[in-house]
């Protein structure tokens, strides 16, 4: 699709109604989809070129952690067979790649959760489907997701998804999420945007994250947040 017909294309979804702009809110958490060794790895089937991508979510990691807000990683962990996620896995034979005793699910370096922050293992797409997701980020008080990982028109899009309709504003950061197919991942991109969230550069994100004063409630010694421990 060249420029004039993305053009064209928004123009003709804001006739609609579409794409009206959501705004910010002050107490934001960062989410990192499945940043998995899969996605990396050439020996692995779902390995999908996206070492700049990766490079980016680092980026917006470490200055998350620098604004202070609350960083939730998540990571799929299945059983040997699959059975735990039901018809996803029946459905997506890539699925393997998480399956007990596979090497692909592990997380990239540099991407891994501290002590202090949230690790969620789940199941099936959507990073708040079957987890306690919800009841962290609202226990924090947050209203504002800002989403990296992987892939844009799966797991990132389900999540997404699901962070608006808990009521969330989802900031979708595009140069930190990926996919293995450049037009399907410039297609969710640009349907995100218009339907369910904000859709920015790293460097808007950055920008937003400068602003930031959040304001962690003080964790019980030993706290882990999550399934990382504190070494």
């Amino acid at each position: 699709m060249t420029l004039a017909d993305r053009t064209a294309q928004a123009a003709d979804y804001a006739r609609a109604g579409f794409g009206r702009e959501l705004e910010p809110g002050t107490r934001p958490a960062l989410i990192v989809v499945d940043p998995a060794r899969a996605y990396i790895d050439p020996d692995c089937p779902l390995y999908a070129g996206v070492e700049e991508n990766i490079a980016a979510m680092r980026t917006l990691l470490t200055d998350a952690r620098a604004a202070g807000i609350p960083v939730v990683i998540t990571e799929v962990r299945l059983r040997a067979d699959g059975a735990d996620a039901g018809v996803f896995f029946k459905k997506s034979g890539t699925l393997v790649a998480f399956c007990e005793g596979s090497p692909y699910g592990e997380l990239i370096d540099g991407l891994e959760p501290t002590c202090a922050e949230l690790l969620v293992t789940k199941k099936y797409a959507s990073a708040f489907f079957g987890t306690s997701l919800n009841s962290y980020l609202t226990s924090l008080g947050v209203d504002t997701v800002l989403i990296a990982g992987l892939s844009t028109s799966g797991c990132v899009r389900a999540t997404t998804l699901d962070a608006m309709q808990h009521g969330y504003i989802p900031i979708v950061v595009e140069d930190a999420v990926g996919d293995r197919d450049p037009a399907i991942h410039h297609s969710n991109l640009f349907d995100m945007q218009q339907k369910m969230a904000e859709v920015w550069p790293l460097s808007r994100a950055q920008g937003y994250l400068s602003g930031v004063s959040f304001g962690l409630p003080e964790q019980p010694k030993g706290h882990t947040g999550g399934e990382a421990a504190c070494s």
